[in-house]
């Protein structure tokens, strides 16, 4: 989907804008989610100086129509500028609203060393999701896919006090009745749609073959998941998990069924 760009001029500082330019940024894909931000940001600067032009007293002798709109002008050109220089505004609305993608390569790394990463953690871990999927029924790249959004493609994994490694692929919390080892780290969490940062506890296994029993287990037990053992394709089983409350992110669906769609099982 392509989107146009939109004169300064023409956004109106109003919640009907807003909605619109969120509702384009959910709606956008990779290629025009930071136009979509940069034009938020812009609006957004616009808001902040002409509330802090109508703060200031108006009424001198030199204040008429003509000076209001030269002011309004100049307002418009300083948003433009500050969000061309970015204020940071844009760029944690891509982070948000994008797909949770791989750190940036190391300089001299080559292009197609992400798909080798990305295809060893799908080999890495075929063998349990497949045993997985012969418990849940849920084809082994559905939670392969889901293990790479959660973990990052197995490199933001969870780690114990010490460094050492949870295995927890899938952001399992450890709730009252878990009798095993806990992780506690700081995690995004979001409420009524705004993200926030605090610390969580995670449940902690001796290996991947764990954590994947453990996965399947909630899934099977919990009443909860009953629509999510039914399906079988990426959106449908991405659309459940949000609907089931598996994370507080409003765009989980869309993440996960992007980084189901990456996942390679017949290589």
């Amino acid at each position: 989907m392509s989107i146009a760009p939109t004169p300064l001029n023409t956004l109106a500082a109003d919640s009907q804008t807003l909605d619109k330019l969120r509702y384009q940024a959910r709606q956008a894909p990779e290629q025009a989610l930071k136009k979509v931000a940069q034009q938020f940001e812009t609006l957004f600067l616009d808001m902040m100086l002409k509330s802090m032009r109508e703060a200031t007293p108006q009424d001198g002798m030199m204040d008429s129509e003509q000076t209001k709109m030269f002011t309004g002008m100049l307002d418009q050109q300083l948003a433009q500028e500050m969000s061309r220089r970015g204020i940071g505004l844009a760029d944690m609305m891509v982070r948000q609203l994008g797909p949770q993608a791989p750190p940036a390569a190391p300089p001299g790394a080559a292009v197609s060393s992400y798909a080798t990463d990305k295809q060893t953690f799908v080999d890495k871990l075929l063998p349990q999701a497949e045993q997985a999927s012969r418990r849940t029924g849920i084809p082994a790249e559905l939670m392969l896919g889901q293990a790479a959004l959660e973990s990052g493609w197995g490199k933001h994994e969870i780690r114990m006090a010490d460094g050492s490694n949870s295995y927890n692929l899938f952001g399992i919390k450890a709730d009252k009745n878990w009798q095993g080892k806990v992780a506690a780290v700081t995690t995004t969490e979001y409420h009524d749609g705004v993200a926030g940062k605090q610390v969580e506890r995670f449940r902690a296994y001796g290996s991947y073959a764990e954590a994947f029993e453990d996965y399947a287990r909630l899934l099977g037990e919990q009443p909860r998941y009953a629509t999510v053992l039914e399906q079988r394709e990426a959106a449908g089983f991405a659309r459940s998990m949000q609907q089931a409350g598996y994370a507080t992110d409003p765009q989980y669906a869309d993440k996960l069924e992007r980084a189901i769609g990456s996942i390679n099982t017949k290589a």
